[in-house]
């Protein structure tokens, strides 16, 4: 028995969605939609958790801000450059944050980097630039490492940033897609910066 592509491209995503309980078909798209209802940290403008702008950038002090997550030392990029960072573990050992060092020995900022996490408006990584309702207004083109990215302030949060990856664009960069492609962008992390 022959099933046609549409057919086999659900039957794909019924059985990827099975195996995992945060994913969930999207039958108009076609896609996996892997947003979560599960929220182990939250961000704010003043803070990611128990992290706040006097949390020193230090493992003990950041697991001391976040019971029960651990924490180890990773390479990780940013938008300019590639550098040394922290990273945050949740008890399954999932990596949820990385938290990158400023020069006054505090924290200049946090990524979230998981679908478990909640941003201030409820944003969470997996949704679309559409879901969350973003204005391309409030929206600057990534550079950089981030090239081809959007970078956008969460609505009424000033120390919260949305980054979108945009599926499939082709340029230029120095601009934002055309709405119609910025439309479908997903996000991929949460930035929070002490004080912005």
């Amino acid at each position: 028995m022959r099933f046609p592509a549409s057919g086999l491209a659900l039957l794909a995503a019924l059985a990827v969605s099975a195996c995992s309980p945060t994913a969930d078909y999207d039958g108009s798209s076609n896609r996996i939609i892997s947003t979560s209802s599960v929220t182990l940290v939250r961000f704010t403008d003043d803070g990611v958790g128990g992290i706040t702008r006097e949390t020193p950038y230090s493992s003990k002090a950041i697991e001391a801000a976040l019971p029960g997550f651990t924490t180890d030392g990773i390479q990780s990029a940013n938008e300019n450059s590639t550098e040394w960072a922290t990273a945050v573990f949740n008890t399954d050992g999932f990596q949820v944050l990385q938290v990158f060092k400023g020069n006054d020995g505090k924290i200049r900022t946090v990524h979230g980097v998981t679908h478990h996490l909640q941003g201030p408006n409820g944003e969470r990584i997996g949704m679309t630039f559409s879901e969350i309702g973003s204005a391309r207004s409030d929206c600057r083109v990534g550079k950089n490492l981030w090239r081809g990215m959007a970078i956008c302030k969460s609505e009424g949060h000033p120390s919260v940033e949305l980054v979108y990856a945009i599926p499939g664009y082709q340029g230029p960069f120095d601009q934002l897609p055309p709405a119609k492609e910025l439309f479908d962008a997903q996000l991929q992390r949460i930035l929070w910066t002490p004080g912005a």
